[in-house]
């Protein structure tokens, strides 16, 4: 009798064939293990990599999630790898926004990558000091600040809501809107082109208070060490654009 093994790994599912037939297979001597393609950064593994290839890894990531390729991970066994230490690659700056699976949008498993999220991935004395931690004090190598079409904490902006805490975040997205003054279409948040523009102006924004209110990123960025670079995610196609 023929049976089949059926493993699900995120979007991937490997059927492995358990029938006697199958035992002669040159397929028989590769283990689940050896399916595993990527392993927890090591301390020399992130020391050897350059800025440019760590956003270069990034961008090929996001192309295998835009293609449904997912790496498979053993994450179990990632966790346990991981347990004693970490050494990522990069932070990611992301909005809250429950759409975006931020490792799963860079196809990146347990250990490479710190991402801090908040609503307008807008930046605040907690947000630097944990931006400063990820690259002054683990080593992360690159800062991505990731906005994303549609983004609700945009269009809150745009119409100055002011409830409770949320005015904080307005305020600092305010300074977008301000920013786009000279846009041609309607101002309205209802608008796609015109929050498609705030996003973007809000996205250099953040890049501009991180490099103006952290002395030490700044530094660590003027002398090569690091990469601060923005970046715009697409709800409807998963596709991840760098900014220049």
């Amino acid at each position: 009798m023929t049976k089949t093994l059926i493993m699900k790994y995120g979007a991937i599912t490997v059927f492995a064939c358990l029938s006697a037939a199958c035992s002669k297979s040159p397929c028989d001597e590769r283990n689940l293990d050896e399916l595993i393609t990527e392993t927890v950064l090591t301390a020399e593994d992130q020391a050897r990599l350059t800025s440019e290839q760590i956003i270069q890894s990034l961008k090929d990531g996001n192309v295998r999630f835009c293609g449904g390729r997912l790496t498979l991970r053993n994450h179990s066994k990632q966790v346990r790898d991981a347990a004693n230490g970490q050494h990522p690659k990069a932070v990611v700056l992301s909005c809250l926004d429950s759409r975006i699976p931020v490792e799963d949008v860079f196809d990146k498993g347990i250990g490479d990558m710190f991402v801090a999220r908040v609503a307008g991935n807008v930046v605040n004395e907690d947000i630097l000091g944990s931006l400063e931690f990820g690259c002054a004090v683990a080593g992360a190598k690159v800062i991505v600040v990731m906005g994303h079409e549609n983004c609700g904490a945009i269009k809150a902006g745009i119409d100055r809501i002011e409830t409770g805490n949320i005015a904080f975040l307005v305020r600092k997205i305010g300074r977008a809107v301000d920013q786009v003054n000279s846009f041609a279409g309607e101002k309205a948040s209802s608008n796609k082109a015109y929050v498609h523009a705030v996003t973007v102006a809000n996205i250099q924004t953040s890049l501009s208070d991180i490099r103006k209110n952290s002395p030490t990123l700044a530094k660590l960025e003027s002398e090569g060490k690091l990469k601060i670079v923005g970046a715009l995610y697409d709800l409807d196609t998963g596709e991840v654009m760098f900014l220049n």
